[in-house]
């Protein structure tokens, strides 16, 4: 049976309990273990039934790059300004070409002067995954110390922004861009989702920009289109990963799935790690 859809099932029998702390699911977790036996990598998994409390992790606690990930605790960098009134989400922004970072990005194609609303820019980032609005968006938000800060501030130990940051210049060698851990992405997610981020409105605005990724082919392809999902995913040579929360019928769940040290480092759809997380 895939990974997707045993979380799915165990999601749906768990709901006849009632909600608790955190407690383990000896049973799903013995079948993500079977799982992911003989992968050729890393490979940590969180899964939180938010009806329940009951969880199932492998090596969630483990540190893994973010990849794409990195741009929920950006955008959530950029509320916490808007929060405070040095932001405005509606304002309108002059893109320059010294913004741009080269590749397939929606923003890039833009030219100097062109003036687009910090609402589009955020709504590319997390929707399309577009780099160019995101390294932006970090540097509005003030820099990857600020967001860094934040993440400290909700208890996420992990989870940090590294690119661009000072005092990050070994984390970046070692994991790219940003860091988590699935646990704690995840949390993240769960954070926005019961709208303690920053604000319940500031969570609302965040939660939908994520039910509304442009990328659907890995793990969101085992959910059916009627179910909403929040969700972003991440990839780089070596690694790849998604985090989910499933607004299921029977109660919403949230996962976390991420590789890394992978040998298969391939861009195909039949990636291991592609593989792995659509299944």
């Amino acid at each position: 049976m895939k990974l997707i859809r045993i979380i799915l099932l165990l999601a749906i029998v768990n709901t006849n309990l009632f909600a608790q702390q955190e407690k383990t699911d000896a049973k799903l977790t013995k079948m993500l273990t079977e799982l992911t036996k003989g992968f050729n990598g890393d490979v940590g998994i969180y899964v939180k039934s938010l009806k329940t409390g009951k969880i199932a992790s492998i090596n969630a606690d483990s540190i893994f790059p973010t990849a794409s990930m990195v741009k929920v605790p950006i955008t959530c960098g950029i509320f916490n300004k808007i929060e405070k009134g040095e932001l405005d989400y509606h304002a309108q922004l002059t893109y320059k070409d010294s913004l741009l970072y080269a590749g397939e990005d929606i923003l890039g194609s833009f030219k100097s002067g062109e003036k687009i609303w910090l609402s589009k820019v955020l709504m590319l980032m997390i929707t399309t995954s577009d780099n160019t609005a995101s390294l932006w968006s970090q540097s509005l938000a003030g820099t990857g110390t600020a967001i860094n800060e934040l993440m400290e501030q909700n208890g996420l130990k992990y989870t940090r922004v590294n690119s661009r940051t000072p005092g990050r210049q070994a984390n970046q060698k070692q994991y790219g861009w940003g860091q988590t851990t699935p646990r704690e992405m995840a949390t993240l997610l769960t954070l926005i989702r019961e709208g303690k981020m920053i604000n319940p409105a500031a969570s609302e605005r965040i939660y939908r920009n994520l039910i509304r990724t442009y990328f659907d082919h890995e793990a969101l392809s085992q959910i059916p289109p009627y179910v909403q999902a929040a969700s972003k995913s991440g990839a780089v040579n070596a690694a790849r990963s998604e985090v989910v929360l499933v607004n299921a019928p029977h109660g919403d769940y949230v996962f976390c799935i991420a590789t890394n040290n992978q040998k298969d480092t391939s861009w195909q759809s039949d990636n291991e790690g592609y593989v792995l997380i659509q299944s």
